[in-house]
């Protein structure tokens, strides 16, 4: 089983626009989805699941839209936290949080402090997040240590950059599952999925149920993960 799953949630808007319904309406559901997912990687002994929920670039969707994702968080925050720290989860948030509501900000503060030693699960929500923002941010952290002399340009490696990324105490994900059909990273966890395997499907985020989450694990069971290694023979 992958320790690690990374899921990008695509698909709402499409997904109540073909009922009819308005694009929150999607969302809404998606957010249910992930709830039913979590439970499932907890359930199934996968120790990490983090999602993408909104990208640096989703600020230029709607205004409406944008305003109801904000408030989405913020309830589900308010609403789910008792019951996901009950259950062991670890709750963590990456990006750029400065960017959002102060009210969601104290709500986020507040999860991450309350579940910071449980062990079940770790569930990490991708907020205001853009990899390639990551990566920058993290040079110039670097940058900064170099030009202050407490760091040599010798000194940084790969190690030192891992160490000031967001998601610095996480295993890079295992797996990374994105619905609807698209088949790119939006970037997302550019540096961390350097050697992830991707599974796309083209079911819509709201309508990934169990079972579509069971055909993404069998996928990824059937996987030869090398790591850039050939494999050694068995009469090796």
């Amino acid at each position: 089983m992958p320790q690690h799953i990374a899921v990008i949630m695509d698909g709402n808007g499409r997904w109540a626009t073909s009922r009819g319904l308005p694009r929150i309406a999607g969302h809404r559901q998606g957010a249910s989805t992930l709830k039913e997912l979590l439970r499932c990687c907890k359930d199934w002994g996968i120790k990490a699941l983090t999602a993408y929920a909104f990208s640096t670039e989703n600020w230029q969707r709607p205004i409406e839209e944008v305003d109801f994702l904000m408030h989405l968080f913020e309830r589900l925050l308010h609403r789910e936290l008792a019951q996901m720290h009950q259950e062991g989860v670890r709750i963590s948030f990456i990006g750029d949080l400065s960017a959002l509501p102060k009210s969601l900000q104290m709500e986020m503060e507040r999860s991450m402090t309350e579940t910071l030693n449980n062990q079940a699960i770790h569930f990490t929500v991708a907020v205001n997040y853009g990899s390639r923002n990551e990566i920058t941010r993290v040079c110039r952290q670097v940058a900064q240590l170099v030009e202050q002399g407490e760091l040599s340009a010798e000194q940084v490696n790969e190690s030192l950059v891992e160490q000031h990324l967001y998601t610095a105490d996480t295993p890079e994900p295992d797996l990374l599952i994105r619905t609807s059909g698209e088949m790119r990273l939006s970037n997302f966890l550019l540096w961390q999925m350097a050697y992830t395997e991707m599974y796309f499907t083209d079911i819509l985020w709201p309508d990934f149920n169990r079972e579509a989450f069971h055909q993404a694990l069998l996928s990824y069971q059937s996987r030869d993960r090398r790591f850039g290694q050939v494999k050694a023979s068995l009469s090796a």
